[in-house]
């Protein structure tokens, strides 16, 4: 799904209107509609609740005008508060206003300090409020008395006071003080933002909403169609930020054939493990067999292959020359050992627990330049190119893939995580296209960066998976799948192995819980995330 920018979705508006004949006045109902519905849905039953919409002067609050109308009209009690002189109203928002007061005439106007500190109290019984106060056009930080509302707002969302019941905040569009925009290029402006729990935007995700510092504040992020046909974005060759979802990789069969066996699927090798590191290994094999990969070998130091292959009857293994150290010796690439074991294999990832051993990251760099299968590099195999990551265009496979998490790329830069972290967006595309590979920078809202200038934000998974191990169950998992799928379409087999992983983390801390979860538990949900990608594409896909 495209990402846009406020000035690219006031154009989407405008092209609706102009060449597809929707009104703005309708894309209002609209908006305002799938709100309610929300509602409805997630609060269901919603009779009896105390629920209370705050208004700006803007669209923002003429679309939350509408959820009170139609929540009005269907037999439900919300309040409205509206933070402006009626006067200051204008456009489609006007209609709505006046709307409401000739078919409801319940509003309680609040231009004030001292009104709002009288009105406050009312929030108290509220138990869902309906945050319509600013919208995609903020350009400046919150200041006077809708920063207090935010504010007062927050502090009520947090508080769970003992015999009462939690207030939920839901936003319409996008959380009132979030810049639209911030997290592509462009600081946003630093004031408070409204801590929802639930986010209703509109035709598609805005930048800020999966860039920001403060994304999070969205809560959980849910996309309605108003209006706008989808070709519309779909093809505009300009827009190349997007949003996994499974739309993003449609084009994959994630059915498998009748007649289809275990040679149809590709064969993996995963290059691993250490002395000391042998669970490394285990854990990227397991995530490539529970991903769908036909076959899966690992190469490992020959010190530790019982470990390794005990771990998991379903591999296989195959033997690598150690040091003394136990990791991988430079002697495998002596009489062709290790082009012996590469060969007829789908797709190599290399890195889980090899060690920075000073031989065994030389063996790294070699392989890396010498061989031709797509190539998914991680851990100590991004260790390798520390400050030297011009050598990866030094390279034979046209298809390379790294999964550094923010440290490693630091590392591979030559600068700060905090560089890294404040720049995520661009420090990926300018990577990805310096190295001409894909980059998936990992992290809170993992980017996988294209080397044509596209990047893919996830926003599947949790702090629970802030656990030794879980990058490694990635790299099995993008290694799986480029197994059964091929790089003809590499981003959106890749945008599957993000999603993939983050939602299984996702199940299992719903099982588990988020501290308590380990890598392991992520292999262990991949088959129930799998089966809810199915649900969410669609049956027979």
């Amino acid at each position: 799904m495209k990402v846009l920018t406020a000035a690219q979705m006031r154009e989407a508006d405008r092209l609706t209107t102009e060449r597809y004949g929707v009104a703005s006045l309708q894309l209002m109902e609209n908006a305002g509609g799938a709100v309610a519905q929300f509602l409805e849905e997630e609060f269901s039953p919603l009779t009896g609740r105390g629920i209370v919409v705050l208004c700006g002067k803007g669209n923002n609050g003429g679309d939350g005008l509408v959820v009170a109308r139609l929540l009005k009209q269907r037999g439900y009690a919300p309040r409205v508060l509206l933070f402006a002189d009626p006067g200051e109203v204008h456009g489609d928002a006007a209609i709505n206003l006046k709307r409401w007061q000739q078919e409801m005439d319940d509003l309680q106007v609040i231009t004030t300090p001292s009104q709002w500190a009288s009105a406050r109290s009312s929030l108290q019984g509220a138990e869902v409020v309906v945050d319509a106060l600013l919208g995609t056009g903020l350009r400046g930080p919150v200041e006077g008395l809708l920063a207090s509302v935010i504010t007062d707002l927050n502090a009520l969302g947090s508080a769970s006071p003992a015999g009462r019941a939690r207030t939920w905040v839901v936003s319409v569009d996008t959380p009132s003080g979030l810049a639209s925009d911030e997290g592509a290029g462009v600081r946003g402006p630093s004031g408070v933002v409204v801590q929802a729990d639930f986010t209703v935007t509109f035709t598609a995700p805005k930048v800020g909403q999966l860039l920001s510092p403060h994304c999070s504040s969205c809560g959980t992020l849910l996309v309605r169609e108003i209006g706008t046909p989808a070709e519309l974005l779909e093809n505009d060759p300009n827009l190349k930020l997007h949003w996994i979802e499974p739309h993003e990789f449609r084009l994959l069969p994630l059915v498998r054939k009748p007649e289809a066996h275990k040679g149809s699927y590709g064969h993996a090798l995963i290059v691993a493990g250490s002395l000391g590191k042998s669970g490394a290994a285990v854990l990227a094999a397991g995530g490539a067999l529970r991903s769908g990969a036909g076959l899966v070998t690992v190469a490992t130091p020959l010190d530790v292959l019982p470990m390794v292959a005990a771990g998991m009857p379903e591999m296989m293994t195959a033997p690598l020359a150690a040091t003394e150290a136990g990791t991988a010796s430079l002697r495998n690439l002596d009489y062709n050992r290790f082009a012996e074991i590469a060969r007829d294999k789908s797709v190599m990832a290399m890195g889980p627990g090899l060690s920075t051993h000073a031989e065994t990251q030389q063996f790294i760099r070699q392989v890396v330049e010498k061989m031709d299968l797509p190539i998914i590099l991680d851990a100590d195999a991004l260790n390798a190119f520390a400050s030297e990551s011009g050598k990866l265009t030094q390279r034979r496979a046209s298809a390379l893939a790294l999964t550094p998490h923010p440290g490693e790329m630091a590392r591979l830069l030559g600068c700060t995580t905090r560089d890294v972290q404040s720049r995520r967006m661009e420090v990926a595309l300018e990577a990805a296209a310096r190295w001409r590979a894909f980059v998936i920078l990992k992290g809170f809202h993992t980017i996988v960066a294209t080397p044509t200038g596209h990047a893919y934000v996830n926003t599947t998974g949790n702090p629970g998976m802030a656990t030794g191990g879980t990058g490694d169950v990635l790299t099995g998992i993008l290694a799986g799948l480029t197994a059964q799928y091929g790089v003809e379409n590499w981003p959106a087999v890749l945008c599957l192995g993000v999603y993939l992983h983050g939602l299984a983390g996702d199940i299992a801390a719903e099982e588990f819980g988020q501290a308590p979860l380990i890598a392991s538990d992520l292999i262990g949900a991949i088959p129930q995330a799998w089966a809810q990608i199915l649900r969410e594409r669609g049956s027979g896909l």
